[in-house]
């Protein structure tokens, strides 16, 4: 069956200013919060398939975040090999907003960003570095809604900036109105989930594989590959794109998914107040001159035995003397667990243990960042939770007993760990959760809607 169309051969420099694009992408993702949640593009999570075997297809005191790379800039943070690409911008300028040159989307990032721990938990393969046409290419398809079955939803109807890449209702609606069957995982920060795997059940092995999955689901998008391709092929506006980010104008699979990882992979946060804050102190332990008593209470609470968070959510070797974690990045932890939800087996939905027929899996789900956490209710792979107040309760005395629940989650007599905080020390440790909105990624004109409407 056909996956790709013919390529027609055409220099970068021949490429005519006025091509656009147009994209639809599912929404199967975890929700932030939830232990077991999926920090990439994945909302439902148990309608879309798996791709084919072999189809890769602030407040007071706080320093101002960084202004995003202006356009054409390649400072490249980490070694990707982030090549400008070709100038796609004007392309069909009746259809899309681009810019020229392109924008770049290989950030220079903070310190703590680069620690031997957070390099290795980045899941970006050798052969699909973040490139400004790659990801510019990606960001068309994202918000290109010719990639459902009738045109109605794209990758942005359940992943929308403004809500942290993700969707502000339990479950979102597919492409016929259907209900998907997990809530929408925010998509910061999904570049650095070290074991790389994604859905809420983990069954994507890589970020490619995992954006095919919403686009071929029956409840979110509806299209198989090959009407996938037509799709793309039949838009004049991609033929520019296509050119600048791979050499020649082929639309294949591969080529689809490779661009939309890229896009995805740069939703870097990092320019929250918390970040301001980490880079001016001592540790990360000591007070942050920037943040309220409540904050830097909800940090100590955080970080310490009174909440316990950091040992789930801080993911990486424990503390050493002083306070100091090998990772004070990213917010997630590095393996699906089981946050005692539910006490046993449920009969809809059992996470990772419906995907590897092991009961010892049951109820374990991916964790999404904690990154932007405050944008993204409801919480947890089924929304469960409308507010950030009813997870911290929840955690505070409402675990229940799963034969799975994580170890880190059992107090000293094997019983789901009670922490007994009180009103004061849980309002403060939302209150610290707040000082991880970034919200110069929520505004930045990069990841936004690029078509004119």
């Amino acid at each position: 069956m056909p996956t790709s169309k013919p390529a027609t051969v055409a220099s970068l420099t021949s490429v005519a200013l006025g091509l656009a694009l147009a994209l639809a992408a599912g929404c199967d993702l975890p929700d932030p919060i939830d232990q077991g949640g999926d920090t990439s593009a994945d909302t439902d999570g148990l309608d879309a398939p798996p791709p084919p075997p072999g189809d890769s297809g602030g407040s007071g005191g706080e320093e101002p975040p960084p202004p995003p790379p202006p356009p054409g800039d390649t400072d490249t943070d980490t070694g990707d090999t982030g090549d400008t690409g070709g100038d796609t911008a004007g392309v069909d300028d009746d259809v899309l907003d681009l810019p020229s040159p392109p924008y770049s989307y290989n950030d220079a990032l903070p310190q703590h960003f680069r620690t031997p721990a957070v390099r290795g938990f980045d899941n970006t393969p050798q052969d699909n570095p973040i490139t400004d046409a790659g990801a510019t290419l990606g960001r068309v398809l994202f918000y290109d809604t010719a990639l459902s079955k009738n045109e109605t939803v794209a990758c942005a109807s359940c992943h929308q900036q403004a809500a942290g890449f993700s969707d502000n209702a339990a479950l979102s609606k597919g492409f016929d109105g259907e209900l998907t069957g997990r809530n929408s995982m925010g998509l910061s920060n999904a570049r650095w989930y070290a074991s790389g795997r994604f859905f809420w059940d983990e069954r994507a092995a890589t970020l490619e594989e995992q954006v095919l999955g919403p686009i071929q689901s029956e409840v979110e998008m509806g299209l198989t590959l090959d009407e996938l391709i037509e799709r793309v092929s039949t838009r004049p506006y991609y033929d520019a794109l296509f050119i600048d980010a791979f050499g020649d104008d082929e639309v294949t699979t591969d080529r689809i998914a490779s661009a939309l990882a890229q896009f995805v992979r740069a939703m870097a946060s990092y320019r929250s107040r918390y970040d301001a804050e980490i880079a001016k102190a001592p540790s990360i332990a000591a007070d942050f001159a920037g943040f309220s008593g409540a904050e830097n209470q909800g940090k100590a609470i955080f970080l310490g035995p009174r909440g316990g968070c950091a040992a789930c959510h801080l993911a990486g070797p424990p503390p050493q003397p002083g306070g100091v974690f090998a990772n004070e990045a990213i917010f997630q932890p590095v393996e699906p667990i089981n946050n005692g939800l539910d006490a046993g087996p449920v009969e809809d939905d059992n996470g990772v243990g419906d995907i590897s027929g092991d009961p010892q899996d049951n109820g374990l789900f991916k964790s999404s960042s904690l990154r932007n956490i405050a944008l993204s209710a409801p919480y947890m792979h089924d929304g469960r939770f409308d507010t950030l107040a009813e997870v911290v309760d929840f955690y505070n005395n409402g675990v229940q007993n799963h034969p799975n629940l994580d170890p880190r989650l059992r107090g000293p007599d094997q019983q789901p760990r009670r922490l007994n905080l009180t009103g004061q020390e849980k309002a403060a440790l939302v209150a610290f959760l707040g000082t991880l909105t970034d919200d110069a990624l929520i505004n930045d004109p990069r990841f936004a809607d690029p078509f004119k409407h």
